[in-house]
């Protein structure tokens, strides 16, 4: 393996290690590590974050390991954004993984050659590890290209996160040229988008980031790569999650081998059946409005 890996971390131990042990035995040559710090007013939490970041020095493997740990908490928005901003300004692609995030072992191969085939084809911006759609098997090829694409193991270059803009400033100027009318064309869809990068927009204490990274790449007219079969399963399911409940049909979804050689599509077009399945699925009022209602009242309790 030559591409670098970075893993970003805060306070769960139990997940940290299983993502590591996976990445261990990838052996990725240089391992970037970014960790958030932990609240002050969470008692034990320093504790876990510390444990951690214990997992990290068990490299046993020939590799370069960087850290970028905070002191203090920067928040799941904030931590991630300036993280990933900071892997890229060491490296010019990885692949990135968060501390719940479990990959196939042939993940790994996926999305090395990817990565070198798409290098410099801007049309490209980053490259997915889940399948949102379940088993999306064709006989020509390994992928498909979508506008969504998950973000639970994924790779980049900096040539595309160069355009990430946490606080999306330009979306003022994108309301004004009705830009997601025009890109996402139908009502249901663009309406629902519009409503939520405005509360983005608008809250300054944003606990995302990947919304935003989404924003930037529609605002390049940017494709995600997505595999034809899951190769990350999410494993942080559960009550201590801020985002990721139980009851989530992500939840726990089985991970597959992706057949290599991979198979290469023919043309570079967006599949927009997999990507209205998505839509619909995951990406709408009812589904939206139960999962922030569930975050608020798992805020409220803690």
């Amino acid at each position: 393996m030559k591409t670098p890996v970075a893993l970003l971390i805060f306070k769960r131990p139990e997940t940290t290690e299983k993502v590591f042990e996976a990445i261990r035995q990838a052996k990725p040559p240089k391992l970037l590590v970014v960790a958030d710090g932990p609240r002050a007013d969470k008692p034990g939490e320093a504790e876990q974050c510390a444990a951690a970041r214990a997992i990290i020095d068990r490299v046993d493997w020939d590799c370069e390991v960087l850290k970028n740990y905070s002191d203090v908490n920067l928040g799941c928005g904030l931590r991630p954004a300036t993280g990933i901003t900071w892997v890229f300004e060491q490296v010019e692609e990885a692949i990135i993984f968060e501390d719940d995030c479990l990959p196939h072992p042939t993940f790994f191969q996926f999305c090395e050659e990817l990565l070198s085939k798409y290098r410099n084809d801007e049309r490209v911006m980053a490259i997915a590890g889940t399948s949102l759609v379940g088993e999306w098997r064709s006989p020509l090829q390994s992928y498909y290209f979508s506008q969504f694409g998950g973000n639970w193991g994924w790779a980049s270059w900096r040539r595309a996160w160069k355009f990430f803009d946490y606080n999306i400033k330009l979306f003022p100027q994108l309301l004004e040229a009705q830009f997601l009318e025009h890109y996402l064309r139908e009502p249901k869809y663009y309406l629902y988008w519009k409503k939520l990068f405005q509360e983005i927009y608008e809250f300054p204490d944003r606990s995302c980031w990947d919304y935003q990274w989404l924003l930037a790449c529609w605002m390049q007219n940017g494709l995600r790569i997505c595999p034809e079969v899951n190769l990350i399963t999410n494993i942080g399911f559960g009550a201590n999650a801020t985002h990721t409940f139980s009851d989530n049909p992500l939840a726990n979804v089985q991970t597959q081998e992706i057949n290599l050689p991979l198979k290469h599509p023919q043309f570079m077009i967006q599949d927009f059946q997999a990507d209205h399945l998505i839509q619909d699925k995951f990406f709408n009022v009812g589904f939206m409005s139960k999962l922030k209602r569930k975050i608020a009242r798992t805020i409220k309790i803690k």
